[in-house]
């Protein structure tokens, strides 16, 4: 559902609807049918998940082999014998925005990477999590990526650390950012742990920029986080503002 829910990758469906949402998909949604099977079912007609579903199990056995032919024709009549883990938590938060085929300045490129970091920590301190990695990652005009990294020696969910860290990260693929131009940026911190499994490092005093996250989490908790900005992401465009979902 996730993967037709653009941009957020939100997507309800109702009990009882699952059929209706699932054959009018392309072949290819359903898990494991890669390009090399799609273009076997292709050649026969089959382009729907619906397709499938009205097919012959051994009429699809035929084309894509046994296992794989009772896989697709149990997944498009909704039927999955996989079972759904829960409890495991994600390895890392992130965040990006597109920005278009226009240059950028690197003024505003740091803005938006002021507000990427500021989104993550967020979302990192309302999960009480801290991670040690910070990752960007470029998309430049000729389509080509590229990830730059860097790791921290402590873990932290601090918003100036972690953007320090960012710019820092930026400052290394900025050659590569002016030669190609840049038309997605996005930010992840990784090797995430729980905060109350963290040992505290000396002194532990709050330092002044932890309180200040401290309490504009507090504004945006009681006001909505549009209560409360910081200055440097309040210029240029902001692009689509996505739900907070939980982490």
């Amino acid at each position: 559902a996730s993967g037709v829910a653009k941009p957020d990758g939100l997507l309800v469906v109702e009990p009882d609807e699952e059929l209706a949402f699932l054959h009018p998909l392309p072949v290819q949604r359903l898990w494991g049918v890669g390009q090399v099977t799609a273009t076997k079912l292709h050649d026969r007609g089959v382009h729907t998940v619906a397709d499938v579903a009205a097919m012959d199990p051994g009429a699809l056995t035929a084309i894509v082999g046994r296992a794989m032919g009772h896989q697709l024709h149990a997944l498009a009549h909704n039927r999955d014998a996989r079972r759904v883990t829960t409890g495991k938590r994600r390895g890392s938060i992130g965040s990006q925005q597109a920005l278009g085929r226009r240059r950028r300045s690197r003024d505003e490129i740091d803005v938006v990477l002021w507000r990427l970091v500021d989104r993550i920590t967020e979302r990192m301190r309302r999960a009480d999590r801290v991670g040690r990695t910070v990752t960007l990652r470029f998309r430049f005009d000729d389509f080509t990526r590229a990830t730059r990294s860097h790791s921290l020696a402590d873990p932290t969910a601090g918003t100036s650390t972690i953007h320090s860290t960012a710019v820092a990260v930026l400052d290394t693929a900025w050659p590569l950012v002016e030669a190609r131009g840049i038309s997605l940026l996005g930010v992840s911190v990784g090797n995430l742990s729980d905060l109350d499994a963290v040992q505290l490092v000396l002194p532990f005093e709050r330092k002044d920029a932890e309180q200040l996250d401290t309490v504009m989490d507090a504004v945006r908790d009681r006001f909505g986080r549009g209560a409360l900005q910081r200055a440097t992401t309040m210029r240029g465009d902001p692009g689509i503002q996505l739900p907070m979902l939980p982490d």
